[in-house]
């Protein structure tokens, strides 16, 4: 089912830059060397997703499977779903968008989107799944509001949006910038992190990456046949937690606060060094593939 019970609340901390974790390269086992040995492809390739769909990697760009992706996340603190996941990033890594794919079904897009409605589902379950990361001694998150109202795109049959929240105790604004790409399966979740001042670039060259990408021959949204799974929520649960959404409506929302906690994202500049190893080694090899 669910991959990512609450995608939406998954977050770029990509302003957290000094002090926070110190110790994070030394618990992943090594600092600079991991993060620029994981097996990057580095454009122009073809990235594989969940073998449901493809998008294109240009030159400055980079790609990770779902294997390099779990030691990322291992890298960064974020606890992996039960799903795959994929990464895709320009080479210098001023953004980072994951991907996973959730067979959820077919999803009905008739559905009218109300705003207000969905912030306050979000904003209860940041409050369930913050007990959570407490428990973790994690940083909370708080939610301020949309940085982006969603919107669905009846002709790409894409759904988008972002929210913009704050850490506490460290008070760091973070946002992060969600898309839904509808299959005739299930949806392929896409969530890009960025600082939020860099926000609004990071969503520009992210879509223009966006025609490169396309689902796999009998899985685009267009070719649903009568008898295919339809999934029993709509474009507003997709917001919401999808199946975390669901079980919410049912009165088991506090049961479920431990999957909401574990979708959030981390992702930490505070490692310059390695991220330096990594700009240097991908540069290395766009400039090896001229």
């Amino acid at each position: 089912m669910r991959k990512h019970l609450f995608s939406v609340l998954a977050a770029a901390a990509l302003a957290l830059a000094h002090g926070f974790m110190p110790a994070m390269a030394q618990d992943a086992g090594g600092g600079e060397a991991d993060i620029s040995s994981l097996p990057w492809q580095v454009g122009p390739a073809k990235g594989v997703i969940a073998d449901k769909a493809v998008i294109d990697v240009p030159k400055g760009y980079a790609f990770l499977g779902a294997a390099g992706t779990r030691k990322l996340n291992e890298m960064m603190h974020n606890p992996s779903g039960e799903g795959d996941e994929y990464t895709l990033a320009p080479k210098d890594l001023s953004w980072f968008s994951f991907f996973s794919f959730d067979d959820v079904g077919y999803v009905k897009d008739d559905e009218k989107l109300e705003a207000d409605d969905i912030l306050a589902s979000i904003k209860e379950g940041t409050d369930a799944s913050n007990e959570e990361r407490r428990q973790r001694g994690w940083e909370t998150m708080h939610i301020q509001g949309w940085s982006f109202k969603p919107q669905y795109d009846k002709n790409l049959q894409l759904l988008e949006w972002a929210v913009l929240a704050e850490v506490h105790p460290s008070n760091h604004k973070v946002v992060n910038y969600n898309t839904r790409l509808l299959g005739r399966h299930g949806v392929m979740e896409v969530v890009l992190v960025a600082n939020p001042e860099d926000l609004d670039a990071a969503i520009a060259d992210f879509k223009g990456l966006v025609p490169g990408y396309t689902f796999n021959a009998g899985e685009k949204y267009a070719e649903y046949q009568a008898g295919d799974h339809v999934a029993e929520y709509g474009l507003a649960a997709l917001i919401t937690g999808g199946a975390a959404a669901v079980a919410s409506k049912k009165g088991f929302f506090a049961a479920i606060a431990v999957f909401l906690a574990k979708a959030w994202k981390l992702v930490l500049v505070g490692l310059a060094g390695g991220w330096a190893a990594l700009r240097k080694m991908l540069g290395k090899k766009d400039g090896a593939s001229e």
